[in-house]
């Protein structure tokens, strides 16, 4: 057989064989073991002599048996045939010929395993084969055994194990009933962790729980056992139902925890999984509710609002986030039945047109002081004369994010009915408001804002908006702005909301003002000293240097820092023992 290691393509059941220990080469020496005569005493050797006496007769035997060898390839050689083969004449070797005999010997063994290493698996079962035969070993693939346990034939594999006693090997059902499954694939080692994966610290600070919060994350984790729960109490109902709609674990089954006839508040931050049924069950199992909040509700259906405009005669307050599904006439069937709203928020209803503001106004005009129409599809000005006609009583106003933009003339005129009752405003994203809307719309008119959202409005400039608090002095500070994404706002508008609202801003979003400088962002530290938010995001001059000057200047509240694409930070601010518990979000760094 060639040692070359060269084979060529195989079929898939050749390769099957050959894994399984079974090919054409162990095959052939298999049967001529078995075909193979026993010796005959006349030719088992002389196991009387001793180690040495073989070594010799090896050494004097070994030129003779070349010569056999080369007369047998070239052919029969007719003089030998009759003539018994004379004796070998021993030849007593030396001390140093002996030692030189072992020597080289030993070293023969040890190029033969070096061999045997550098052999393939193919190769290798041949020769394992032949060198386990006869000896105490495993036998070699392929052959018959008889298990040691049951005392049944078997057939060798590689997954062939032995037997605990150390008797025997195993078949491999017995193997697999002792424990050890012959078949069973190594297990993969976990991959270590990057070294660089292990230098990532997040800048949070994990403070030690409080009795109430390890109270609520249980409950939130049996919600499903709402029976065991019993009675939790009102006061942690709100921060339970927070805790359970991180996962979306609020379902129709452990909803009523939350449910009861003494129920006036109901607040669900997620409402994803409740279909329509448990939303009706929801109006018979609080009759009594003033106030109900949903988000998520995108299964809310035309069948569970008119369920709502009989089994709800008290409420008066409703927020609902993505009431896809209604249409315009369940809208107006609720208005209808609840004249006396005095808040209604809703956000992505694109369904919700002006025929339902028309009868929610008409309807609630006398009531209703809050009313929210976030991301409405179908904002137009109509919306906004319709609006105006709640003068003297609407204090929050959210109309942001619409699909088309409101006209600045449909806007001003609005605000010079219903904005000096305004305490909340927002105009985000109508993309046609100017400096003209804050000059003719609300200085003049606005006297009780304190939360301002004008987000993504990009025709505003740097010198309007300053020009605009400078001289808004009939308004008190703000404690909530969002002007984020107007990339025009630099220095002086910054500057000027500082002076006009910084001793009392809470929240602050000056989020994608990209061209202003670390100095002016640094005086936000120290003239918003009651911050407890501030987006810095993608501002383009904030360093450490501003971060540390922000935290620094705060009096304690301050809560969290964004900076969520400032690329000049670190992270390698200091902060005081009695601040550690601001979030600082964005740092690349880390």
């Amino acid at each position: 057989m060639s040692h070359n290691n060269v084979r060529g393509p195989t079929s898939a059941l050749t390769e099957f064989l050959r894994d399984s220990g079974i090919t054409a080469t162990t095959i052939a020496r298999r049967a001529a073991m078995a075909n193979r005569p026993v010796a005959g005493p006349s030719n088992a050797p002389e196991e009387a002599d001793d180690v040495e006496a073989n070594q010799e007769d090896e050494v004097q035997t070994q030129a003779p048996r070349r010569r056999t060898r080369g007369n047998r390839r070239s052919g029969y050689v007719s003089d030998e045939l009759d003539e018994p083969a004379s004796p070998a004449k021993k030849q007593k070797l030396s001390k140093a010929a002996e030692a030189k005999l072992k020597k080289t010997k030993k070293s023969k063994k040890d190029d033969k395993d070096g061999k045997d290493e550098d052999e393939d698996a193919y190769t290798a079962l041949s020769r394992s084969m032949w060198s386990t035969v006869g000896s105490s070993s495993k036998p070699p693939v392929g052959s018959f055994d008889t298990c040691a346990k049951c005392g049944k034939q078997y057939t060798v594999t590689k997954y062939t194990m032995a037997a605990d006693s150390g008797s025997g090997y195993l078949c491999h059902a017995c193997a697999k009933s002792s424990g050890n499954d012959p078949f069973k694939k190594p297990t993969v080692p976990r991959k270590r962790k990057p070294a660089a994966a292990k230098r990532v610290v997040n800048y949070e600070e994990r403070l030690f729980p409080s009795l109430a919060s390890l109270c609520i994350q249980i409950i939130s984790r049996y919600i499903d056992d709402i029976e065991a729960l019993g009675d939790i109490g009102i006061l942690n109902m709100e921060a339970i139902s927070k805790a359970i709609s991180k996962n979306r674990s609020l379902t129709s089954a452990n909803a009523h925890l939350f449910y009861g006839p003494e129920n006036t508040v109901l607040t669900l931050y997620d409402a994803t999984k409740l279909t329509p049924d448990a939303l009706r069950t929801l109006a018979h199992l609080n009759p009594n509710l003033t106030t109900l909040r949903l988000d998520f509700c995108g299964l809310l259906s035309d069948e569970v609002m008119s369920v709502w405009s009989t089994s709800l005669p008290n409420l008066v307050s409703l927020q609902l986030l993505g009431p896809f599904l209604v249409r315009p006439s369940s809208w107006i069937n609720f208005f209808e039945s609840h004249p006396q709203l005095e808040c209604f928020k809703i956000t992505q209803s694109p369904r919700f047109d002006v025929q339902c503001v028309e009868t929610l106004i008409a309807t609630s005009q006398k009531t209703l002081h809050a009313l929210g129409l976030r991301e409405i599809g179908k904002m137009s000005d109509e919306f906004l004369n319709c609006i105006k006609l709640l003068e003297g009583q609407l204090t929050y106003l959210d109309i942001s994010e619409p699909s088309e933009s409101c006209s600045e003339a449909a806007i001003i005129e609005m605000l010079s009915t219903v904005a000096p009752t305004l305490t909340h405003l927002d105009l985000s994203d109508h993309t046609e408001v100017s400096d003209k809307v804050l000059q003719q719309g609300l200085q003049p008119y606005s006297k009780a804002i304190t939360s301002l959202g004008l987000k993504n409005l990009p025709e505003l400039t740097d010198t309007g908006v300053a020009d605009f608090f400078d001289s808004w002095t009939a308004n008190p500070p703000l404690t909530f702005l969002d002007i984020s994404r107007i990339h025009l706002l630099n220095k002086n508008a910054l500057l000027a909301i500082l002076a006009h609202s910084g001793s009392s801003l809470q929240e602050l979003n000056i989020n994608g003002w990209r061209d202003i400088d670390n100095e002016t962002l640094e005086e936000i530290g120290k003239q918003a000293r009651d911050l407890k938010k501030v987006d810095l995001g993608f501002c383009r001059g904030v360093d450490d240097f501003t971060v540390k000057s922000i935290i620094e200047g705060s009096k304690g509240g301050l809560q969290e820092v964004k900076v969520w694409g400032c690329n000049r930070i670190e992270g390698k601010w200091t902060v005081s023992g009695k601040q550690r518990h601001i979030r600082v979000y964005g740092v690349e760094s880390h």
